[in-house]
């Protein structure tokens, strides 16, 4: 039984030394992420006697991305049940905002804000304002902003399941606003 043991030894050893290539661990859809469940790193022979480079296409982050018209194809609406998925969260985020009346706004704004939910659905911080067009008037600009705040006071705290709430709570999410309305203002002149 010893030799049997130590002959399988052996073999494996040498089989080791044999393929000396550089592997990345499978994962279902692609490059790893804070939410795979496999193991992330490469995997990289000992006996290999180059670099250890993976092969690996990082995408462009682990954060989530949302675009907000006011002018929708069809109108949003709330989800009526607790947010279980990303999609019923969009959709939330999309029913809470409405856009300044039309004498306050501007045809072709756009506004960017970056925020991260709790596990319980609340806010962890107010949304942080990462974008607004340039050469927007100041009362343009703080009409918009406004709008945004007055969105999350009417809908936060969400009402996340525990599962939803556990793969969100810290993760940034990042929403642009759009007006898309046809309106009577200009629109702001972009400088290529």
């Amino acid at each position: 039984m010893r030799r049997l043991c130590l002959i399988v030894l052996v073999a494996l050893a040498g089989a080791g030394g044999a393929t000396a290539r550089v592997r990345v661990a499978p994962g279902p859809t692609g490059p790893c992420s804070v939410m795979s469940r496999h193991p992330c790193a490469p995997v990289c022979d000992l006996n290999e006697h180059r670099p250890c480079v993976p092969g690996v296409d990082y995408g462009l982050g682990e954060d989530l991305r949302l675009t907000v018209e006011s002018d929708p194809p069809q109108p949003y609406a709330m989800p009526d049940h607790d947010l279980n998925t990303i999609r019923d969260l969009f959709a939330a985020l999309r029913a809470c905002w409405r856009p300044p009346p039309a004498d306050a706004a501007r045809a072709g704004m756009e506004l960017s804000v970056r925020f991260a939910f709790r596990r319980d659905g609340a806010l962890i911080a107010p949304p942080r304002l990462t974008y607004v067009t340039p050469r927007t008037p100041d009362d343009v600009r703080r009409a918009y902003r406004d709008t945004v705040a007055a969105a999350f006071d009417r809908c936060a705290p969400l009402h996340f399941t525990r599962g939803l709430g556990g793969a969100l709570a810290g993760r940034p999410i990042a929403v642009r606003y759009v007006d898309n309305r046809a309106l009577d203002t200009p629109q702001p002149e972009r400088k290529n």
